[in-house]
């Protein structure tokens, strides 16, 4: 298990500022997702760990100890721009491939043969690269990644472009990644994916980290109590109810926005004494609603 930490790290190309000040820290076993929309700064902060482009400042630390081209190797990563050598087969790519992570030729090639296996892709072992769809290659850039049994892994959009079935069997392995105690960082912007996956969670936006740390500080922070209402009626609930600042139609039902005020068994009392009431509820928002409050209230605090 490794610990990765990023102290106060920037970097601009030219006149862009695509990562600024950017701390977080990643604890050992965690399940880390680093989340944030298309051209938020992920794949830079990643390329920064990997020290494939240096940053402008700042520190990152594994174990506490700056990441250099030694401590690099430590790291199973997938990249965001995924390359392979289209003309090699499948098999011996791999076997290759773990060959360069540190094993010896016999292990490379058992491991492949495993990894292969247990990713459904057995029958293209003598297959070229380039025969494979891009699902397929992508598997086999994953296997590649974690071949030589990382203890940190760190997945760029690792569920870009896959089918449900290859997407369920990377969340399990990611999820066994973490059972074994593997620490997991991937970047994603398919927020529900994160909400099942992640233990801790950095949301990044224009380069700036808006919120780090485990997922139930996350929910603390960005969620308000809200009531799930359905009228029998389909009318919305009256307005001016005590406590509630806004009624918001959905669909099929209403979302009461509490003020904190009053006590929300009070509003529901309330809610049910003045309007036909066939259902209500406690209302919990996923990720991708309070990732996107927390994007719209960073947008309304530097406009």
């Amino acid at each position: 298990m490794h610990h990765l930490e990023l102290q106060g790290v920037s970097k601009a190309f030219g006149t862009v500022q695509a990562v600024r000040e950017l701390s977080f820290t990643v604890p050992r076993g965690a399940i880390y997702g680093f989340l944030g929309p298309n051209g938020a700064g992920k794949t830079t902060t990643i390329r920064m760990i990997m020290r494939i482009v240096l940053p402008d400042q700042g520190t990152i630390l594994l174990d506490g100890e700056p990441v250099d081209d030694r401590r690099r190797e430590l790291i199973g990563y997938l990249p965001e721009e995924r390359g392979l050598y289209r003309k090699m087969h499948v098999l011996e790519h791999l076997a290759f491939l773990g060959e360069v992570r540190g094993l010896d030729r016999q292990e490379a090639r058992a491991r492949a043969t495993a990894w292969l296996e247990r990713l459904g892709l057995a029958e293209k072992g003598k297959a070229k690269v380039e025969a494979l769809s891009k699902g397929m290659q992508q598997k086999v850039q994953f296997a590649a990644a974690v071949i030589h049994d990382p203890q940190l892994v760190i997945l760029d959009e690792p569920f870009t472009g896959l089918d449900p079935i290859a997407t369920r069997q990377f969340k399990d392995e990611i999820l066994a990644m973490g059972k074994r105690g593997v620490t997991v960082v991937f970047s994603t912007h398919v927020l529900p994916q994160a909400e099942e996956l992640c233990t801790h969670l950095c949301l990044i936006n224009r380069g700036r980290a808006l919120f780090h740390g485990p997922m139930e500080e996350v929910r603390r922070r960005y969620v308000r109590p809200q009531l799930k209402v359905v009228t029998a009626d389909g009318h919305p609930p009256p307005s001016g109810l005590p406590g509630v600042h806004q009624v918001e139609p959905r669909n099929g039902h209403f979302l009461l926005h509490l003020d904190g005020t009053q006590p929300s068994h009070r509003v529901l009392a309330e809610v049910a004494s003045r309007c036909a009431v066939a259902a209500i509820e406690e209302f919990q928002p996923n990720l991708e609603e309070i990732f996107l409050r927390a994007v719209e209230e960073d947008h309304v605090s530097l406009a």
